[in-house]
């Protein structure tokens, strides 16, 4: 993925660190890196809101019930092949 504009950080390796991001498991250089990158990049920012969205979503449905290992594992396959798919578009600068 890529917005078009020049950036520090790739698009792609943004995506990559969401989650990680998101779930406070990124070190704070990395962190910094991707905020930046988020506070410009519109595109990464529109795809940040949206696994944003899940994360929330899914922390509802499940509230405080501990997921099976294998719905575990599902997920994280089903999550890789969507960030493969996300990384083979290229977004056009509005």
């Amino acid at each position: 993925m890529s917005c078009g504009n020049p950036h520090d950080v790739d698009c792609v390796e943004v995506i990559r660190q969401v989650y990680l991001y998101l779930d406070g498991e990124i070190d704070d250089a990395h962190r910094v890196e991707v905020r930046q990158h988020l506070a410009e990049c519109g595109p990464c920012l529109r795809q940040f809101d949206i696994e944003q969205e899940v994360k929330a979503l899914v922390a509802r449905c499940c509230g405080s019930d501990v997921a099976p290992d294998s719905l575990k594992q599902r997920l994280r396959a089903k999550l890789s092949e969507v960030k493969i798919d996300i990384s083979t578009i290229e977004y056009r600068a509005e």
